[in-house]
């Protein structure tokens, strides 16, 4: 069942045909995707593309993102740096699917270099189908709202 219409999607040089694959099964599938670059498989910073993606999320552009590099975890430290996103790193479907039911996460980060293809597609779906589970969670992640903006108290 989808959950969400409105999906970014980005890159760096590792993932870019990766990237074009997902773009195309995405779109099959029916979302509105946004392609938040890179539009090459040239050397490029990776930060430049988290930021899009994120900035895309914050300003209602996008709902979700899914973001590709070589292992997941550069695109995933940038993406957090972000107001309001939470993204996580996964290689399997548990934590991918965790993540979305516990963490309420909105963006899921992908390590074209530890995963092959038909695994960030079939990642990408459960992370897209997942519904966040609320309740004691929701509570969590107000918290990490409250560190995010400096209110936070125990």
């Amino acid at each position: 069942m989808k959950i969400f219409n409105k999906v970014a999607v980005g890159c760096d040089h590792a993932a870019y045909e990766q990237k074009q694959k997902l773009l195309a099964h995405l779109r099959e599938q029916g979302y509105e995707v946004k392609d938040c670059g890179c539009d090459s498989s040239e050397s490029c910073h990776y930060p430049i593309f988290a930021h899009r993606l994120c900035t895309s999320i914050q300003n209602g552009e996008s709902e979700v993102g899914i973001l590709i590099c070589g292992t997941g975890i550069g695109m995933s430290i940038a993406a957090n740096k972000h107001k309001g996103i939470r993204a996580a790193a996964c290689s399997e479907a548990f934590s991918a699917e965790l993540t979305r039911q516990h963490n309420d996460a909105n963006v899921l980060c992908l390590g074209a270099r530890v995963i092959d293809y038909d695994k960030i597609q079939s990642l990408t779906e459960l992370f897209l189908t997942t519904e966040f589970m609320g309740g004691k969670h929701a509570t969590r992640v107000g918290m990490i709202a409250d560190i995010e903006n400096g209110t936070f108290s125990e």
